[in-house]
């Protein structure tokens, strides 16, 4: 009987080649991703990444499509941060500096002064970037280390006051944040959740176990202290950012003074093509940060950014043609 099943069976089957599997991945290439209602009725939930209300919508445009009134793409803050001091050191203290020396009389002396001070802060500049954004990576492994070692041995429940410290504030639930800490907890450590496992006294033995992006730490660092990883390369960013961004800036007040040899004629230009400079660059950083909402936000940064430069420049020139009337009396 059996082998008569068998035998009709192999007679029966059809054989259907699959196929290739370039063409698979290119057909499915093509198709796109299938989009969930919000309002489904089947008894499986849509995954996150399908869920659209866009069928609900008469245009049927999904959420990522549509735009506000304000779409700028603004740059990494950071970035932004090491420009704007590169530059505006850049500008104010070579142009206060070019000011000052002015009232010696000769462009010579201003252009030997200004390149040298141009130069050695640059340098200082960077490696002042460098030191701070080292310092603040420091910080933050030390903190990890500490925060890892008093997570691996707390409980659950001084874990669960301290996520619902984070998230009740801004509208999580207890039992919503008792779960979120008990997935948080599983992450970080699944073999020391119930606290069962003994942590070693010593922070640097405890801190070689740590999951650096997921778990209780990271959450607690992030949220609760607003600290987050600062990659090596961030360091050596920030150096080149403010060094470049300081010796670009600080040239400008130079430029005349390479053409015009009476230095205060110099001055005149100097402080004409800097001001200039001055507030185009403050326009740019009020657009740059997002802080300009209208035409007023374009003009206090553009006037506010001169007015420092400006301050600095006008005390410079003061103090040596203070010294200069004081020598001559």
């Amino acid at each position: 009987m059996t082998s008569t099943y068998q035998a009709s069976t192999s007679a029966t089957t059809t054989v259907v080649p699959l196929p290739h599997r370039d063409a698979m991945s290119g057909s499915s290439a093509k198709r796109q991703l299938p989009v969930w209602s919000l309002e489904s009725n089947g008894t499986s939930s849509p995954p996150l990444t399908d869920k659209c209300d866009r069928h609900g919508r008469q245009d049927g445009i999904c959420c990522k499509e549509l735009k506000g009134d304000d779409d700028r793409t603004l740059i990494d803050p950071d970035v932004v941060r090491d420009i704007i001091i590169g530059l505006s050191d850049g500008l104010t203290v070579p142009f206060a500096l070019t000011a000052g020396l002015s009232g010696l009389g000769t462009s010579r002396i201003v252009v030997v002064g200004g390149l040298a001070e141009l130069i050695a802060g640059a340098i200082s500049m960077g490696i002042g970037g460098f030191l701070a954004s080292q310092a603040e990576r420091d910080h933050y492994r030390f903190l990890q280390r500490h925060t890892y070692s008093r997570v691996m041995r707390s409980c659950i429940g001084e874990m669960e006051r301290e996520v619902y410290a984070v998230l009740g504030p801004v509208g999580v639930d207890e039992s919503t944040s008792q779960a979120v800490t008990h997935c948080l907890r599983k992450v970080e450590d699944e073999s020391g959740f119930d606290g069962s496992t003994p942590v070693p006294a010593d922070e640097e033995k405890a801190s070689r176990g740590m999951k650096s992006e997921s778990g209780l730490t990271p959450f607690l660092l992030k949220f609760g202290e607003g600290l987050e990883e600062i990659p090596t390369r961030r360091l050596y960013i920030s150096a080149v950012t403010i060094g470049m961004g300081y010796l670009c800036g600080g040239i400008i007040p130079l430029l005349p003074y390479f053409f015009i040899p009476r230095a205060i004629e110099a001055l005149q230009y100097s402080c004409i093509i800097t001001g200039i400079i001055l507030l185009i660059f403050g326009t740019v950083k009020a657009r740059v940060t997002g802080a300009a909402r209208n035409i007023w936000g374009y003009i206090w940064g553009a006037i506010s950014t001169m007015a420092v430069g400006g301050f600095a420049a006008a005390a410079a020139y003061g103090l040596v043609i203070a010294v200069e009337s004081a020598r001559s009396i």
